[in-house]
């Protein structure tokens, strides 16, 4: 069973999922300084693909970050959305202290990496938050969270191993919380 088929089991409540692909391709981020957060998510390391300017004041700039499908852009007169406004934009990323060890390299300020101590994904706030990566370095489990300098908030999150959608209860990859709620959903 694929994690598509799991999933279209678990939302019943909603219309069958849609037989066409769609892929996330662009994210928008509302930035106050444009040719500020140009340089800063360049020094993130990340593809620049475009800045193209208008004569009527209109800006895009878009990157992307290394191994992604999905870009992001900012600019002048690309969103009404406040600068900073936008918050937990997830990383994934397969090593979590050799990709904050490169960005701090770079000069990026980003927070120490954590866990969640519920066990399954993280909780919003800092209540259930335990220092460190998880200790069995579960896939989805560890995190570190980053600010571009308007404050809109990034995470990184360790994914070693994706979700199949028929995990077996003796898969030690991913969390227990994750594999007792997969194997209930398919019930």
């Amino acid at each position: 069973m694929s994690t598509t088929e799991l999933l279209s089991k678990v939302a019943m409540n909603g219309p069958p999922a849609i037989a066409v692909e769609m892929k996330l391709e662009v994210v928008v981020i509302p930035v106050s300084d444009v040719d500020r957060s140009k340089r800063y998510y360049g020094e993130l390391g990340w593809r620049l693909d475009m800045d193209f300017s208008a004569s009527d004041g209109f800006r895009v700039i878009q990157f992307t970050p290394p191994g992604s499908g999905c870009s992001i852009i900012f600019g002048n007169d690309v969103t009404a959305a406040a600068p900073g406004s936008i918050q937990g934009q997830i990383l994934v990323v397969s090593d979590i202290v050799a990709t904050r060890d490169e960005l701090l390299r770079r000069g990026i300020k980003i927070g120490e990496i954590f866990h969640d101590a519920g066990g399954v994904f993280h909780h919003a706030g800092g209540e259930k938050r335990r220092r460190g990566p998880n200790p069995r370095r579960y896939s989805y489990a560890s995190y570190a969270p980053f600010d571009d300098p308007d404050g809109n908030g990034w995470l990184l999150q360790e994914v070693t191993v994706r979700l199949p959608g028929d995990v077996e209860t003796r898969d030690n990859s991913f969390t227990p919380e994750i594999v007792n709620y997969l194997r209930h959903a398919a019930g």
